[in-house]
């Protein structure tokens, strides 16, 4: 009887009844996935000794970043409470209110290495460009909701409009990292409504036809990156500079690393943006070829349980929302790690919850929010 009874409050204290002998695990009840948040919590923890090291243990960083991460944390917990409906019902209204802010930037906002992307508050700079990386996938969710799929021409044509927006605005600023990152999470929503082939290799030749056009609108270290991709050596002291120190501290770091804080090229300032966008490269370094496979292996567990939460959604605003975030959240670090090796041109994208900034992982956080919502509240959608 002792024991039947100590089992019992052990299961209560674990489980919590919802109806009859249906019983809740805690994880339920607070919607969060343990999959996915234990993964997340392994990426954060392994990307906070790579910034620990590529920071040259600078402490106002490590501080800085240590609020980053936990007033992530605390949003995408209070993101998952929140149910999908609540985010189908404001996506209009944060999109509006981002593009506000987007022309707000342009008109008033903090200038930084000749960059205009921030509008500070005095205690806090923040990009707006980054709540598009919510609101644009949210307002084109919304919007084929409430369309028939696969979606006809003229809602093609409405769909590519409300992406071209923001994205020509993020250009403006100058930021051509967010401005792609923000174009392939619209277009992975069209892909996932359904577009048919005929029209994405039409799109395609019509982008290959005006490349040249685009060409002339690109400022002149965004062409210079471009060309660099093609021949780094052609200005080793320059332009070719970035790509040609990450290959050199990737590959001097062979199959097992340097060992964590023995890094060269970081620590004695050869590799530029070492805790921002070239941070693989000092992974790369410190913990060899087996330190970047593991990272990857890591990425690789977040993006096939966000696939999951995809597959199991259930009506079709959650399900285009979180494939579309799964999308972006995959190519942010496939164009990252592709710039950093060489083989993509740098366009400056950070690594997904590993590089230091506070606006990409708080944006980063709060889509992983939504996607736990989306599979913690699935049983209480409509189909």
């Amino acid at each position: 009887m002792k024991t039947m009874y100590t089992t019992d409050k052990i299961r209560q204290r674990f489980r919590l009844k919802a109806s009859g002998t249906q019983y809740r695990t805690l994880w339920q009840v607070l919607h969060l996935d343990p999959f996915l948040l234990l993964s997340l919590l392994a990426l954060i923890t392994f990307g906070f000794f790579i910034l620990y090291s590529a920071s040259n243990q600078n402490f106002d960083i490590i501080l800085q970043e240590i609020i980053h991460i936990s007033f992530a944390l605390l949003l995408m917990f209070i993101i998952a409470q929140l149910h999908p409906s609540i985010y189908q019902r404001w996506s209009p209204w944060l999109f509006g209110v981002g593009t506000l802010l987007l022309i707000t930037v342009l008109i008033i906002g903090h200038i930084n290495k000749g960059a205009q992307r921030w509008l500070s508050l005095g205690f806090l700079h923040f990009q707006p460009s980054e709540i598009m990386k919510l609101a644009i996938p949210m307002i084109l969710a919304w919007f084929y909701t409430y369309r028939p799929l696969p979606p006809k021409t003229k809602d093609l044509l409405l769909s590519t409009l409300i992406i071209l927006i923001p994205v020509m605005l993020t250009i403006k600023e100058p930021d051509l990292g967010t401005a792609v990152i923000l174009a392939i999470g619209g277009s992975c929503i069209l892909f996932l409504a359904g577009m048919r082939w005929r029209l994405i290799f039409l799109l395609i030749l019509l982008m290959l036809i005006a490349a040249p056009i685009m060409w002339h609108f690109l400022h002149g270290y965004q062409q210079q990156r471009l060309l660099t991709f093609f021949n780094p050596e052609r200005d080793p002291l320059g332009a070719g500079y970035h790509i040609i120190q990450s290959k050199i501290a990737i590959g001097s770091g062979g199959i097992l690393g340097k060992g964590w804080l023995q890094g060269t090229q970081s620590h004695l300032h050869f590799l530029p943006e070492h805790s921002t966008d070239f941070i693989f490269a000092v992974c790369g370094e410190e913990f060899g070829l087996l330190g970047s496979i593991t990272l990857l292996l890591i990425y690789l567990c977040i993006i096939a349980r966000c696939i999951y939460i995809t597959m199991r959604s259930q009506n079709t605003y959650t399900r285009l929302l979180s494939g579309s975030l799964t999308l972006m959240f995959f190519f942010s670090v496939f164009i990252n790690l592709g710039m950093v090796c060489g083989i993509l041109p740098v366009v400056g994208i950070p690594l997904p919850l590993i590089s230091y900034g506070g606006s990409s992982m708080i944006t980063t956080m709060a889509s992983f929010g939504i996607l736990m919502s989306i599979h913690g509240h699935r049983n209480l959608l409509s189909q």
